[in-house]
């Protein structure tokens, strides 16, 4: 601890101005140390750019193409194909990797490390922005505009979803448009569905969205992005590991009750830790590492008001293993397996079960 701050002498000692004022400098001085102590370590967009420092110059793309992983690292071999499909096959890209935070050790540029040895990377830069207003920094959406993919690190989707209003927001829209990608990893995943669980409320387990689907945590966002054959999704990550089976129903239940996507359903995406999905310009996802689950929602929920269990009967699921496709430009009727939840309650055995015959 530090010592305590000398007041200095009792009032009408003649040493009293000179010392009230040291005493008053070395508050000063100690407040300010403070405050800074109190401020993140980087207060400003933080840029850090590997490869070349010449972006690559082409008329045309081949996407758009999107990756949308489990966990919050690069899968190379999801990104690969995407990155594969948006130059053709041929030629050099350049990435971009935005966060909201910085890594808590390790590289500054985890997610570039990974991207860098991929074939057809020309470079890799890493934006970290630590404030909202941050978004609307001319020089990242300069750089955003001029690349080829851009990937949302893992973090917290809430500091992304407050990017929905700021110029960033375009700038990666028109990388899609001109037949680049994005995608991201954990809350990276997150903010690429068409329905985002934005976490602003804070975290909810898979026990307390089914308990209250209303409760304080359970916040979306929509009309972040709206990516091709990608509508009436809503995503979420370290599915297995962290159960969360449950609170993907209750998120479905709520965009289906609520209204929150166009067409009356609502399809749940959720990537356990080390899976990945590459979804291509044609709709077609296919699976990566661990499994991918699909979660439908096709009807209103039996029941789903504020501060009462959730009633939902046959929530549709697919499970899908490595090297499995799902097609969301048109999207399947059977393969499924069905789930109910009943006065907040889940069937046994979310995870798995016997798909409906396609036959």
């Amino acid at each position: 601890m530090s010592a305590p701050l000398d007041h200095g002498p009792r009032r009408g000692d003649p040493r009293g101005r000179l010392s009230l004022a040291a005493a008053f400098a070395a508050l000063i001085a100690l407040l300010a140390g403070l405050l800074a102590a109190a401020q993140p370590a980087h207060a400003r967009a933080d840029r850090i750019r590997l490869g070349s420092e010449a972006d690559v110059t082409r008329s045309s793309w081949s996407g758009p193409s999107f990756v949308m992983n489990g966990s919050g690292g690069v899968l190379p071999a999801s990104m690969q194909a995407a990155l594969d499909e948006i130059r053709g096959g041929s030629g050099q890209l350049d990435v971009v990797v935005l966060a909201g935070s910085f890594p808590s050790s390790g590289s500054d540029t985890p997610e570039c490390d990974d991207i860098m040895p991929l074939a057809g990377v020309n470079s890799c830069t890493t934006w970290t922005l630590t404030r909202a207003r941050d978004a609307d920094d001319p020089d990242v959406e300069a750089d955003v505009r001029t690349a080829e993919f851009v990937y949302f690190a893992g973090g917290d989707q809430c500091d992304y979803a407050a990017w929905k209003t700021r110029a960033l927001r375009d700038a990666v829209r028109s990388v899609v448009a001109k037949g680049g990608g994005s995608g991201g990893g954990s809350a990276g995943h997150h903010v690429q569905s068409d329905v985002v669980y934005d976490a602003c409320g804070g975290s909810v387990t898979s026990s307390e969205a089914l308990d209250d689907p209303y409760r304080r945590s359970m916040t979306f966002t929509t009309g972040m992005f709206d990516w091709p054959h990608y509508h009436s999704t809503v995503n979420d990550s370290h599915f297995v590991a962290r159960d969360r089976m449950g609170r993907t129903m209750a998120f479905v239940a709520r965009a289906v009750e609520d209204g929150l996507t166009a067409d009356g359903t609502a399809w749940g995406v959720g990537i356990e830790e080390g899976g990945s999905l590459h979804l291509d310009r044609h709709g077609t996802a296919t699976v990566h590492g661990a499994d991918t689950y699909v979660v439908l929602g096709d009807h209103r929920p039996e029941r789903a008001d504020p501060g009462v269990p959730l009633t939902y009967r046959d929530f549709k699921i697919w499970r899908l293993g490595a090297g499995s496709t799902f097609d969301f430009a048109d999207r399947p009727d059977c393969g499924y397996y069905t789930r109910s939840v009943t006065d907040g309650t889940p069937d046994a055995n979310l995870y798995d079960g016997t798909p409906a015959s396609c036959g």
